[in-house]
């Protein structure tokens, strides 16, 4: 038997994923050249690291072990995960430690601008770990942060990626009136794999979340990616595309699914380059303004480039 420890957070022995520890292994096939990435030790990664301990802040670039951190932070880009670093839900594919979440820090919001101006950030990207435990979902902590963001740099876009604020009533327009310039939240995969991938979840419900964004102001781009390789056939990612666009959603992410541990959910097959090319072509004739799709896409890598091209995206087409 595999035990899960908690290898992130510092001075901590316990299972990081409580509820998977007695879960048989899940293997997955080898992966492919087109995967391999570099291991982090740049300058920059060292700067960047060092500016995220000193304001005492969680990323989901080393909570979610993203293939990405070693390129992202050698740019001194970051995404900022707020609400702490113990998620309530428990979905099969993530790799953030589940449990019951300490209380919230007032401050953090404040420490969060701070770092987006010392790492001198065009587009910052916020985070946060699933809060069920709280009345309002974490909803006006986001909100806070959005403003503190605002006042300490603002020249600064900000993008948020959030939970789906299951049964919070009136915590998306919480959220929604602190005016992010790009709200994102992710269905991570199709709606028939969602009992087994993303079981506290519910897809329609999140296919409404985006599309009440656009409701409450047209003007905030909205966002959602998904993960394959979890199982699903073309045909649902297709569907997925056109539920999307119901929704009005502007940008589509589509990356690899990696397995974190032998206790998550197993790869079912790793999708060829040109199967990623394929769907961004197909997302773009669907009305994407922008759409990301390879092995390595991640919903924050190259956030503040694909804003830009989002922008000029908006002003070609006149919407």
């Amino acid at each position: 038997m595999v035990v899960l420890v908690d290898t992130v957070s510092a001075n901590q022995v316990r299972p990081r994923h409580p509820e998977k520890v007695n879960r048989p292994d899940a293997l997955s096939p080898p992966k492919p050249d087109w995967i391999r990435v570099r291991a982090p030790n740049t300058r920059g990664y060292a700067d960047t690291r060092k500016i995220v301990k000193e304001n005492g802040l969680v990323t989901v670039c080393e909570e979610a072990g993203c293939p990405n951190i070693g390129e992202c932070w050698d740019k001194k880009h970051a995404t900022f995960m707020i609400m702490g670093d113990t998620c309530t839900r428990a979905c099969a594919f993530c790799n953030v430690k589940t449990g019951m979440p300490g209380a919230l820090d007032a401050a953090e919001p404040e420490h969060v601008a701070e770092a987006t101006f010392k790492l001198g950030l065009t587009h910052v990207v916020v985070t946060s770990v699933d809060r069920d435990d709280l009345a309002d979902g974490g909803a006006e902590h986001f909100a806070q942060t959005i403003r503190a963001i605002r006042a300490r740099c603002p020249t600064t876009t900000i993008e948020i990626l959030t939970p789906d604020f299951l049964r919070k009533e009136g915590a998306l327009e919480v959220v929604a009136a602190a005016k992010p310039d790009v709200f994102n939240h992710n269905l991570e995969t199709v709606p028939a794999r969602y009992l087994t991938v993303r079981p506290g979840a519910r897809y329609f419900h999140s296919i409404r979340l985006l599309q009440r964004v656009k409701e409450i102001d047209p003007t905030i781009f909205t966002k959602s990616g998904i993960m394959v390789g979890l199982g699903e056939e073309r045909h649902e990612v297709l569907q997925v595309m056109d539920d999307l666009r119901s929704a009005e959603v502007d940008f589509l992410t589509i990356g690899q699914y990696l397995q974190p541990t032998r206790k998550h959910h197993a790869v079912m097959r790793y999708v060829t380059p040109d199967e990623f090319t394929g769907y961004e072509k197909v997302a773009y004739t669907k009305g994407f303004l922008m759409v990301s799709a390879s092995p390595l896409t991640r919903s924050s890598h190259h956030a503040g480039e694909d804003f830009a091209k989002l922008q000029a995206a908006r002003i070609a087409r006149g919407r």
